[in-house]
């Protein structure tokens, strides 16, 4: 909400001292600056906490805003006005990718990383319907500056509302922001589903761009719903967010985000090309409602699946550079929609507004399918290694990695699995039968379903310290070296479970 009526009032501000010319202005000062940093900026929540990359967003984003309001407040000079307002739009490109990167360490499974993302949109299509109508309460009170001292208030309330989450950094500290940056466009270039994904959502900002234009000129001109029209139009857009938000919700659990993705776009997409050309101003209503439930639906599926696709250390630079995409193609669409309105009319530019992501859509088709394919979750594997204490206590997407690293292994009955002293090169889960572990020839303890072996000998890089011998025929998982010690090392709570457990097996 607070984005949204910071945008409307610094727009009304512009507006009243430079007509037309100084809001289009205003939103390209806003904007550009957005767009430029925010791939750069991201990096810091690869590099360090994500939390405390959110937190110290969050306490720029209060500090500009307040600075903003004040400088609204004591009548400064325009020119002032703008940097400071630049810089509080600039700051958020530090909060939406860490919280974005910080979401998928937060839920414990695949479905509650797309219930979580639903409850996001569902709360972001509410400030949709609801921050236009809270700015015009306040500018209607006391004008702009108003309008940011409430959002910097607001700001300060979300801020203190993290304040108690807690997750390990993702990267590595010595990482340089700037190469941290095109660190994660090399990854987009190396993985067409995520480039597509990114295409896509950056993409759906270029037509919200649009809108603060085309809704003006369909209330006003096409519809002759007079300046009420567009607050109307813009409701009813957050209005079908909400709703698409919440059926997304529902898609928890259910394979083939893909498929959804592309039904959102085909009504988000579909919705506006015939918004544009429909005499009726409920048939219109109708339609804003149902691109808007497409435009929410897209955007959760989108975003989830983006989520898993990209690797842990690099997701807050990833969708950095969504941002920085996103906040350019919002200026973008701002800036066309006047131009395709004066030489093509109203309704062919909702038209082509509207078919933008169908056609991107039909071109990224084949890539999508090949991720959301990478992205479904092997359950079977994936609850094997939910039984591991130590790999349970990882985030969703580093769990599903290593499930998706499992391989199966057959033993027969009075086969070593394992010999004392030679080199560890995996990682053990039984899943059907029993082994015997013995050390020195000495029977220790015996083995079932659920329990584990060779983690001592991966994390001290030591020679195996236990024989461990199938008692019956036995069906286990076995992880890779490499794969068992990245998914500990990134994480510091699992590798100080796991460390404990080597202690145990050692005392």
């Amino acid at each position: 909400m607070a984005e949204w009526a910071t945008w409307i009032a610094m727009l009304v501000y512009a507006y009243e001292r430079g007509g037309a010319a100084g809001s289009g202005l205003v939103a390209v000062v806003q904007l550009v600056p957005a767009a430029l940093f925010a791939p750069f900026g991201a990096g810091l929540g690869d590099r360090f906490p994500r939390h405390r990359v959110l937190l110290a967003g969050y306490g720029l984003q209060a500090a500009t805003t307040a600075a903003t309001a004040a400088a609204l407040a004591f009548a400064a000079p325009v020119p002032v006005v703008y940097l400071l307002a630049a810089t509080a739009a600039t700051s958020l490109t530090l909060v939406r990718p860490a919280q974005n990167g910080l979401l998928p360490s937060l839920v414990a499974t695949p479905d509650a990383l797309t219930a979580a993302n639903a409850a996001l949109g569902t709360i972001e299509n509410g400030c949709i319907l609801a921050g236009p109508a809270l700015a015009g309460a306040l500018l209607a009170i006391w004008g702009p500056a108003l309008v940011f001292t409430v959002t910097a208030a607001a700001v300060v309330a979300g801020a203190l509302s993290v304040a108690g989450v807690r997750v390990a950094a993702a990267g590595r500290r010595g990482e340089r922001v700037a190469g941290g940056a095109l660190g994660a466009f090399r990854v987009l270039a190396r993985d067409p589903g995520a480039l597509a994904l990114v295409v896509l959502l950056g993409a759906q900002q270029l037509q919200v761009g649009a809108l603060d234009v085309l809704f003006v000129v369909l209330a006003l001109a096409a519809l002759g719903l007079g300046e009420a029209g567009v607050g109307a139009l813009n409701a009813a857009l957050g209005l079908g967010g909400v709703l698409g938000a919440a059926w997304a919700g529902g898609l928890a659990g259910r394979a083939g985000l893909a498929r959804w993705l592309a039904l959102g776009v085909a009504a988000w997409g579909l919705g506006l090309v015939f918004a544009g050309a429909v005499p009726s101003a409920p048939a219109v209503f109708a339609l804003v409602v149902a691109g808007g439930a497409g435009r929410s639906l897209m955007d959760v599926t989108g975003r989830t699946l983006l989520q898993r696709l990209a690797a842990p250390d690099v997701l807050s630079r990833v969708f950095g550079v969504l941002e920085g995409s996103s906040m350019a193609a919002l200026a973008i669409g701002a800036l066309a929609a006047p131009v395709l309105v004066e030489r093509l009319g109203s309704a062919a530019a909702f038209a082509a507004i509207g078919a933008l992501l169908p056609v991107l859509l039909v071109i990224a088709l084949p890539a999508l399918r090949t991720a959301d394919r990478r992205a479904r979750v092997p359950e079977r594997t994936l609850a094997i290694a939910r039984r591991v204490p130590f790999f349970a206590a990882l985030p969703a997407p580093s769990l599903e990695r290593v499930a998706e690293a499992l391989r199966p292994v057959e033993a027969r009955a009075g086969s070593a699995l394992v010999s004392e002293g030679e080199r560890g090169d995996r990682f053990y889960v039984i899943e059907r039968g029993t082994a015997a572990v013995s050390i020195g020839g000495r029977p220790v303890r015996t083995l079932g379903p659920g329990d584990h072996f060779g983690e001592l000998a991966l994390l001290r890089d030591a020679p195996r310290s236990a024989t461990v011998r199938a008692d019956s025929d036995v069906s286990l998982y076995a992880l890779g070296r490499d794969e068992f010690l990245a998914a500990l090392t990134a994480h510091p709570a699992s590798a100080r479970s796991a460390e404990a457990a080597a202690r145990a097996l050692q005392g």
